[in-house]
């Protein structure tokens, strides 16, 4: 099972076709923290997260776990929790995942640079909301009822391949 990005616009998936966003600048082989790319390359597919305060149980294959105030993902390159789910501190640069937007409240996280990351070689890369389609930092969003479709047809050896 593959989910194809394709086009900066289209996510296909079987016989699915979803509008989707991805990086300001596109997709990219050479991605680096910062710099609004998403990066190219087939990824396996993580943990979804979700906001229980505003959607109820996500219907899906793959491990989901509850987002709490105090969760955050750390995106400082020289700190050895880079790329990894963290309790949020102020001594460590990270990505809110609590939010007042709708954007975190479902989450899937990317297999990409995930084991042994490497530093300045990107972090956060998650499909997740959007209501405007407007670009993002370097994740890949979809509409709120084209993401719950996707997460009910997927499982734990879907892969995303993105062009």
């Amino acid at each position: 099972m593959l989910i194809k990005v394709k086009n900066k616009d289209t996510l296909l998936f079987d016989d699915f076709i979803f509008r989707c966003v991805v990086g300001k600048k596109g997709v990219s082989k050479k991605k680096k923290e910062g710099d609004f790319c998403t990066p190219k390359g087939s990824f396996k597919l993580k943990t979804v997260y979700y906001r229980p305060d505003r959607v109820k149980k996500i219907q899906t294959k793959l491990n989901t776990k509850k987002i709490n105030p105090n969760m955050g993902w750390c995106n400082d390159p020289l700190n050895e929790k880079y790329n990894s789910l963290i309790k949020i501190n102020g001594k460590i640069r990270h990505e809110k995942l609590y939010r007042r937007d709708n954007k975190y409240d479902i989450l899937l996280v990317i297999d990409y640079n995930l084991r042994k990351p490497i530093p300045f070689k990107g972090s956060a890369i998650f499909i997740h909301l959007t209501k405007n389609f407007k670009s993002t930092a370097g994740c890949i969003a979809l509409n709120k009822k084209d993401f719950l479709i996707l997460l009910k047809l997927v499982n734990k050896k879907t892969r995303i391949k993105i062009f």
